[in-house]
């Protein structure tokens, strides 16, 4: 009966030190999308007119993206000491399918916002995010489309 006992003991002993078998193909996939991008610039078109931002001149703009969840915080560069003067956030959920990148936006500085999904194609290519789609909040009468390049930021 103990030499029993002991086979018993062992046998799970040896099957709970086996290899992991969950599957990590989604985290690696969104592993490459997580850290701290900075915005270089932003191309908006909206009713036929066409708006390029630099934002690399006098104003600034992260975005933060973990495993779950995105941030983004703007600011301008002249420590709100001028005209430009100007302070945006927000954040939320997001999800990752293949290269279409959904931002459920929960938090922003801008209220009209919130509550609203926004579903981007995104492209990576080394250190580089360029990020398209429609920005649509019907009661702000926000239609358009929003293209983003933006650059990792090293650790």
């Amino acid at each position: 009966m103990t030499v029993k006992l002991a086979f018993v003991l062992c046998g799970t002993i040896l099957l709970s030190c086996g290899a992991e078998t969950t599957d990590n193909s989604a985290k690696q996939h969104t592993t490459s999308i997580t850290g701290t991008w900075k915005l270089l610039n932003g191309t908006l078109i909206e009713k036929g007119d066409t708006t390029l931002t630099d934002y690399t001149q006098k104003v600034s703009f992260i975005k933060i993206i973990n495993a779950t969840h995105f941030a983004f915080l703007q600011h301008d560069l002249s420590k709100g000491k001028d005209s430009a003067a100007v302070f945006a956030s927000g954040g939320g959920r997001y999800s990752l399918t293949g290269s279409l990148y959904t931002e459920h936006l929960e938090y922003c500085s801008d209220r009209n916002w919130e509550g609203n999904d926004f579903t981007f194609s995104i492209t990576q290519s080394g250190d580089t995010l360029i990020q398209r789609g429609i920005e649509k909040i019907e009661s702000a009468g926000v239609n358009r489309i929003n293209i983003e390049t933006y650059i990792k930021v090293k650790s």
